[in-house]
């Protein structure tokens, strides 16, 4: 798993938020970020801004374009969402067309999408830069 927070983008120092853990998430992936940030991930109720937001989603958590939105409260702009979705066969797959409507709908970009554990994959949603 060594190298999965990098091929995230992540870097040490930053603050990364996890949202919508539940016991089916991937420990190791959970793990390697905190490993590469040097630090453990914040919470929804963390309350600041953060670099990144990691986001764990199942075709049953609801609205999509909700989620992501609510993702973006705390995200400095020019930061990332990464979309954490079980791969197709795995119980609650989300379809990638689903994300690919969702993300623009929620102001977002789609940039990259990658394998990262043996049942979750990754995609990187980006919110347009803000004006300082």
């Amino acid at each position: 798993m060594t190298g999965t927070g990098d091929r995230l983008g992540l870097k040490p120092g930053m603050v990364v938020q996890e949202l919508g853990w539940d016991n089916d998430t991937d420990d190791e992936l959970r793990v390697a970020v905190e490993d590469t940030i040097d630090a453990d991930m914040v919470d929804g109720d963390y309350g600041n801004v953060v670099d990144a937001v990691v986001l764990w989603w199942r075709a049953d958590d609801g609205d999509l374009v909700d989620g992501l939105v609510d993702a973006l409260t705390d995200l400095v702009g020019g930061g990332s969402i990464w979309l954490l979705t079980p791969k197709v066969g795995r119980p609650g797959t989300v379809d990638p067309a689903d994300v690919a409507e969702a993300a623009p709908v929620a102001g977002l970009s789609q940039t990259t999408t990658a394998a990262v554990s043996k049942d979750w994959q990754a995609t990187r949603l980006v919110a347009p830069k803000t004006p300082a």
